[in-house]
């Protein structure tokens, strides 16, 4: 079922960082010894809350220190836009909610990422399963709209240089992270959200993100409401800086940013 134009989505930037977060460990450049709590980065994640359920897509080794942050207290189902450690290395802690909700916790994402699930996380789907292992629900998708209790996600196919990667599309909210290029057919299904977040790693050109020019130019392109930048690093500056040279309808997300769509 498609979201209905009077059901509001809240989106709540849970991390807005690249693979090794904001501050950098050893750097003392300007935006990592900041006192601008929006210089602060965790690893790049998103929930989204709609009609009594919660979504979250990506579980990053920040994962419990976001659930804690947001006193998230339930959890539906976890998305996942590809299989590399800061998207991914969160999942075992999905297992509190296995025991205050009592229950398993769907995880979506395309048959790639699901197997890189299983190497990285074995005890949890051996055969003699350890008791404190998280309980989850696999779902395979692909490239086909898919519903969670009701609730359509739209896949965005993108390329992370040579790795797809899915992002989602939920009624007239579009989010891609770690995305280097974006087909015309892809476009086609983020055309007419309101709201697109999208990656912007730094300034300069990146085999395998977009830097904030590229990003710019695609959404001036698309044309949304309002957009967000996010997968920050470091190099893009301090976020009071760059928000000023920025389009008027385009910021740089920063953790802890909601957003109603």
């Amino acid at each position: 079922m498609p979201v209905k134009s009077n059901d509001r989505l809240k989106v709540t930037f849970l991390g807005t960082g690249t693979s090794i977060g904001v501050p950098v460990i050893t750097c003392d450049c300007p935006v990592c010894i900041s006192a601008d709590h929006h210089d602060k980065r965790m690893r790049t994640s998103v929930m989204l809350e709609i009609n009594g359920l919660t979504f979250v897509i990506d579980c990053g080794p920040d994962f419990r220190h976001q659930m804690l942050n947001q006193h998230v207290m339930n959890l539906d189902a976890v998305l996942f836009t590809h299989e590399h450690r800061d998207h991914i290395a969160g999942l075992d802690d999905v297992r509190a909610f296995n025991y205050v909700l009592n229950k398993k916790i769907d995880i979506y994402g395309t048959p790639q990422v699901m197997e890189a699930i299983r190497i990285e996380f074995p005890y949890i789907f051996s055969e003699s399963r350890y008791f404190g292992a998280p309980q989850l629900t696999i779902h395979p998708i692909d490239d086909r709209p898919f519903s969670i209790m009701g609730i359509e996600f739209i896949p965005i196919m993108v390329m992370h240089e040579n790795l797809p990667v899915t992002g989602f599309r939920v009624g007239d909210f579009t989010y891609i992270t770690d995305a280097s290029c974006i087909s015309d057919q892809e476009l086609k299904k983020i055309k007419g959200s309101r709201v697109i977040v999208l990656n912007a790693l730094r300034n300069s050109r990146h085999v395998s993100h977009f830097s904030v020019g590229e990003a710019v130019e695609i959404l001036t392109k698309l044309k949304p409401e309002s957009a967000f930048l996010t997968h920050l690093s470091h190099f893009v500056g301090l976020h009071a800086e760059v928000n000023k040279k920025l389009p008027d309808f385009i910021q740089l997300a920063y953790d802890g940013l909601e957003v109603m769509v």
